[in-house]
Formats: C-alpha cells, structure tokens, sequence
C-alpha cells in the first residue's frame, strides 16, 4: 500500500468590498473538479481534494454565520473560488430585560 500524503490546503477567507459575502480561497495545486469535496453549514466549512499520493484535508470555522444555500463555487487553475452571503442580521435592535 503506498503512503498518502495528507496536507492542509492554503486558505484565504476574507468579506467583499461591501461586507455582504465571504470569499473563501483554496488553493488545491494538481487536482481536477472531480476530485474535491466542499460542504459548508453557516458556522463552518470542510474541504477534502485528491491526486495521487496526496489528499488535502481540512475544516474551518466561520466567524460570522453565512447562508450555505446560496453558496456559489468555481474552480479554475488549481484555485477553488467560494462567495456565500452573510446572514441577515436583524433590522432592528431588541430590548431585553434584565431580572
């Protein structure tokens, strides 16, 4: 059995100019599309991609919850692009009462 190689991908996450996405960055140098897998909840997100003899692993949390349904990816040149919104936040504020 040969040996596998397991590397955590290069990453870079990183809001839009107008803070309304999160832009996620992985860099997965030798891999085809078919070969990776992404899976994201709004807190977190997990990224596995294989060639021959190395599989890059990872998860990553998220700092503010995104809407994973309306991610968007595209993967060209060894880099996967992911751009998914931030959740809403609420339009106004709440008043809680303190006992």
């Amino acid at each position: 059995m040969a040996d596998v190689l397991r590397l955590s991908p290069v990453i870079s996450a990183y809001p839009d100019d107008k803070f309304e996405n999160l832009l996620i960055e992985v860099i997965l140098p030798g891999i085809e599309k078919k070969d990776i897998s992404f899976k994201m909840d709004e807190n977190s997100f997990y990224v596995k991609a294989s060639k021959e003899g190395v599989d890059y692993l990872d998860s990553y949390s998220i700092c503010c919850p995104v809407n994973p349904e309306k991610a968007a990816a595209k993967y060209s040149n060894g880099v996967l692009k992911v751009t998914v919104p931030y959740q809403q936040t609420l339009e106004k504020l709440v008043d809680v009462k303190i006992d």
